[in-house]
């Protein structure tokens, strides 16, 4: 055990979740590649979980981060704030959400709290609809509404939370059928659900489910769920903490897949907007977002460092049509990993869409997870030199692949061949 690590364990807690047999110290990176503390170099698939989203040591981000520190760092929301009315500004407009106002948060999990704050104020209601094979966050409220077991660890709640079919197509009661039947049977589920409980306050959904193994529902299936939520007067919130910023390549917010009925009501999102600095945020229409009739402020959300960074972020992604890159180098990744997967009978699916990736590993000739397996590539891959991430919902048997948006066709490729090798050296 390395120093650092026997440190690690004598001050931190327990349930602090590390990577790999023997740790990993991330010392510096660039671009997609970063380093170790003894000098060893790897292709970085997996961005500190979806949140260098544009590169390692973006000098755009840098530069924008150490002038702001040169002026002001923080101030608080007491007090006006430039940099964070102009970020909020370009939000609200790229949202798609009339009238939309927005607060700034310092992570996904604080943001999906303050959307579940508003929703129920909104509608005064302690119920809330999420999906199965959810997650949202480790705060008590999140963890309340999180229907993934592994990531779940009190029953306790402020929250009635009643749990939807759909997150997943392929397992499940509903996955033999087609995509339409597949909508049609998660809809009269929710509806009958609704039959038997007062009207909840909200639907609370990611478009693709992260920490759940890069899950998805057929696309159209959230505007078929609004249709039947807007006749309760339930509030749709599209947790797009994962989703958004343009990493599914085909949409901009994960939400679009879905949006024939137009925009959610509440949109959260982290991540990504800030590249490694801590940005979250909740966008909503006025009268939600208003609805509250107590006094709030956020000490560090909105900070004037990390909306500096989420401004040069923000440019850099229009400016350099990551989305399209996402959409063009994700899925030639997609095609590569699904001709390996057609050769290796323990990988079940590859799923995703853009940059955002599932191998999803089951023993073969099973629909049972293999939780041993994924472990195991995760390590072999590290030792080839790349980093990628795992996840899934009974059993953590996904791999999860989430490069920066600026991804090469050449690293898409070299990354492909690392994860073959260590599949194959795993079977």
């Amino acid at each position: 055990m390395s120093e650092l690590h026997a440190r690690h364990r004598r001050v931190l807690p327990d349930w602090l979740a590390l990577y790999y047999e023997d740790p990993l110290e991330i010392t510096h990176g660039e671009g997609r590649h970063v380093w170790d503390a003894e000098g060893n170099t790897y292709l970085d698939f997996f961005g500190g979980i979806l949140t260098t989203m544009t590169a390692h040591a973006l000098p755009e981000v840098t530069k924008a981060v150490s002038e702001q520190a040169g002026r002001i760092i923080h101030s608080s929301t007491l007090y006006l704030n430039r940099p964070m009315v102009e970020l909020a500004e370009r939000i609200a407009h790229i949202s798609g959400i009339p009238d939309a106002r927005v607060f700034f948060t310092t992570s996904g999990t604080e943001a999906n709290d303050t959307a579940l704050l508003l929703a129920t104020t909104h509608r005064r209601s302690n119920t809330v609809l999420a999906m199965r094979n959810s997650y949202h966050g480790r705060s008590f409220s999140a963890v309340g509404i999180t229907g993934n077991r592994g990531w779940s660890p009190t029953s306790l709640s402020p929250l009635q939370t009643l749990y939807v079919h759909g997150g997943v197509r392929g397992r499940g009661p509903f996955a033999g059928l087609g995509d339409a039947a597949f909508i049609e049977a998660c809809v009269e589920d929710l509806r009958d659900l609704l039959g038997h409980t007062r009207p909840p306050a909200a639907l609370i959904a990611e478009p693709i489910q992260g920490v759940g193994g890069f899950t998805s529902p057929p696309d159209g299936l959230y505007a078929a769920f609004r249709e039947v939520l807007d006749e309760h007067g339930i509030l749709w919130i599209a947790d797009e903490v994962q989703t958004g910023w343009g990493r599914t390549g085909e949409h901009f917010w994960g939400w679009q897949a879905h949006g024939r009925s137009g925009p959610p009501d509440i949109v959260t999102f982290a991540k990504g907007i800030g590249n490694g600095t801590s940005i979250g945020g909740v966008i909503a229409r006025s009268e939600i977002m208003n609805c509250l009739d107590a006094n709030s402020i956020s000490t560090f959300g909105g900070t004037q460092v990390t909306m500096a960074a989420g401004l040069a972020n923000l440019s850099y992604l229009l400016e350099h049509d990551l989305q399209g890159n996402a959409r063009r180098v994700g899925g030639l990744l997609i095609e590569r990993l699904r001709a390996v997967a057609a050769q290796d009978p323990g990988v079940r699916e590859v799923r995703g869409r853009g940059l955002m990736i599932g191998v999803e590993l089951t023993k073969p000739g099973t629909d049972t997870a293999d939780p041993d397996r994924a472990a195991a590539v995760l390590e072999a891959a590290r030792a080839g030199g790349l980093l990628i991430g795992k996840g899934g919902g009974h059993d953590t048997s996904a791999l999860r692949i989430a490069p920066p948006l600026s991804l090469t066709v050449a690293e898409a490729e070299e990354g492909a061949a690392i994860l073959e090798g260590a599949l194959r050296s795993t079977q």
